[in-house]
């Protein structure tokens, strides 16, 4: 293994999530399952994507949706995720995905078994179209603060949302404690099973920010692992009626 791939795992705690994984592995006594990106890559219909590319790609995307045509790359790092989460070793899962987009996390898991769902807006075509295209099952809905989120049926073992932007983010509206702390009370109560995992990934502000350092203290307070944008409430705890009663 070369040392600049050592020192970038340590720089992005893929160091600390690949120990935490080994860990469970451990646990559980499983060994994870043996595929690769390029593998379940070549399960999407191929001249489908490319008539899905051929409408929507263009030569610079940016920050734009059609940089996620890059099929290949986002299928590895949307495998990254679910491997961080244990998803890949063993036992049918319930899990939803917050903001699922072109429903690549969606995809991987349910090509490994599990019981998914994607909740998202429908605005923008070509995320309803790569939806169609993989065949994962997505509910329409807007994220808003202090509104609880649709009935979803049975409860989840695990609620992921990716690459944030349902909490303000860039705006002058950027959700503080109050808003975080009914969102995640209403996963506990409605969505999420007891011994279920939250995983968070935060994107980053104007001014380079993830988060305040009062958000990082009450997101420990309630039993996160924060590594640069990934929050792993595993479980979630209740919240200390010392930091609830100051975050209002």
């Amino acid at each position: 293994m070369r040392f600049s791939y050592k020192l970038r795992k340590v720089l992005t705690g893929d160091a600390y999530a690949s120990a935490r994984r080994h860990v469970k592995q451990v646990l559980l006594g499983r060994a994870p399952l043996t595929f690769d990106a390029a593998r379940i890559t070549r399960t999407v219909d191929a001249e489908k994507f490319r008539q899905v590319y051929q409408r929507h790609a263009v030569a610079d995307p940016g920050d734009a949706w059609p940089k996620y045509l890059d099929l290949e790359l986002w299928m590895e790092i949307n495998l990254r995720r679910v491997r961080d989460l244990g998803l890949d070793l063993g036992g049918r899962k319930r899990v939803l995905d917050i903001g699922c987009g072109t429903g690549y996390f969606l995809y991987i898991n349910r090509y490994l078994g599990h019981d998914v769902l994607g909740l998202d807006l429908d605005e923008e075509p070509g995320f309803t179209e790569m939806i169609d295209l993989l065949g994962v099952k997505r509910k329409i809905w807007r994220i808003e603060a202090f509104r609880p989120l649709p009935n979803l049926g049975s409860k989840f073992d695990v609620i992921a949302a990716h690459m944030i932007c349902f909490n303000g983010h860039k705006t002058d509206k950027l959700w503080q404690i109050p808003e975080w702390e009914f969102f995640l009370d209403d996963l506990a109560a409605r969505q999420l099973k007891p011994d279920g995992q939250i995983c968070l990934e935060l994107n980053r502000e104007y001014d380079d920010s993830l988060y305040t350092p009062e958000l990082k203290e009450y997101f420990e307070a309630r039993g996160a692992e924060i590594h640069t944008q990934r929050v792993l409430f595993n479980p979630l705890l209740r919240a200390p009626s010392t930091v609830a009663s100051t975050a209002r």
